[in-house]
């Protein structure tokens, strides 16, 4: 993985300022980290319960 992070590819600036690591980001990290990120294409697998079952109950509740 390359070290040089690219915003609007790897991360953006959230409105309060704070960087969001995005999907592309994480799927060339290649694993969950357990920190419950916002965009998680792992479905947050080594995030301990039981805030894992919240995690993916919001994800799937913004999706409607």
């Amino acid at each position: 993985m390359n070290n040089k992070l690219t915003e609007g590819v790897d991360f953006y600036y959230n409105d309060e300022g704070f960087i969001v690591l995005t999907e592309v980001y994480h799927l060339n990290k290649g694993f969950c980290c357990g920190n419950g990120c916002k965009h998680c294409p792992y479905n947050y697998e080594a995030v301990p319960e039981p805030k894992k079952s919240l995690l993916l109950e919001n994800k799937i509740w913004n999706q409607k």
